[in-house]
């Protein structure tokens, strides 16, 4: 059965940090392009940053770009996403998503998720 757990969710204030972290199992992870999705109330899950099957390239939505942070390591099989500055507009369930699809930023395109967890920044 695949799995992908994440952890290190929770309140942060408008300015600080978190680290979020995937752990994949059930899976070659190393087979997999892995990527950040993010889901606030009423809205679409919208990518966030993702890495292609053997690291070294990332991809980030435009309004994160030099915040926040993705790396993996396919020995460990996981996913972390370093978010560093965050805004109080930016509170949402994070979700950590494997892949074999084309589109890197669609949500579509990748067939296993975690159970999300929730970040919620207060001013």
């Amino acid at each position: 059965q695949v799995q992908l757990v994440e952890s290190g969710g929770g309140l942060v204030q408008a300015g600080g940090s978190l680290r979020l972290s995937c752990a994949a199992s059930g899976l070659t992870f190393s087979n997999y392009a892995a990527a950040w999705f993010r889901q606030a109330p009423g809205a679409e899950r919208q990518f966030v940053a993702s890495m292609r099957y053997s690291g070294g390239s990332a991809y980030y939505l435009n309004s994160v770009k030099g915040r926040f942070a993705v790396s993996r390591d396919n020995a460990k099989n996981t996913l972390d996403l370093q978010m560093n500055n965050l805004k109080p507009e930016e509170p949402a369930v994070y979700y950590c998503a494997a892949g074999q699809g084309t589109d890197i930023e669609g949500p579509q395109d990748y067939d296993y998720w975690s159970q999300g967890t929730q970040v919620t920044v207060s001013s």
